[in-house]
């Protein structure tokens, strides 16, 4: 991933706009309607998008329609995976560790009701 990547995706607003396309993809004007910026505000944050490549752009008629580039998305997906696959690892062991000590208060609270 590049420094570009990131950059684009500390911003809430490109995040609020990645939300937003994820669903449909949008002409610059329904983006604006949608989430309440200005058209300028609105395309300044595409253009980061766009050369993040986290977005990509189709021309149709007079419009520029903009959606999720499925591709960086997938490229971004798959070097987080062994981020998830640790944060997987340690809840799954925070889970055994839980179930040991309910176990264990269980066992406690029966002896304390067995005297």
């Amino acid at each position: 991933m590049t420094d570009a990547t990131w950059t684009a995706l500390a911003d809430p607003h490109r995040r609020a706009m990645l939300d937003v396309l994820r669903e449909r993809a949008c002409a610059v004007g329904e983006l604006v309607e949608e989430l309440g910026y200005t058209q300028p505000t609105t395309s300044k944050h595409l253009r980061v998008l766009r050369e993040a490549r986290l977005v990509k752009v189709r021309t149709h008629a007079q419009r520029r329609i903009y959606s999720v580039d499925l591709e960086r998305m997938a490229e971004l997906d798959a070097w987080l995976a062994p981020f998830r696959q640790l944060w997987n690892e340690r809840l799954d062991a925070l889970g055994r560790h839980l179930d040991v000590a309910e176990s264990g208060e269980q066992q406690d609270d029966a002896r304390e009701r067995g005297r």
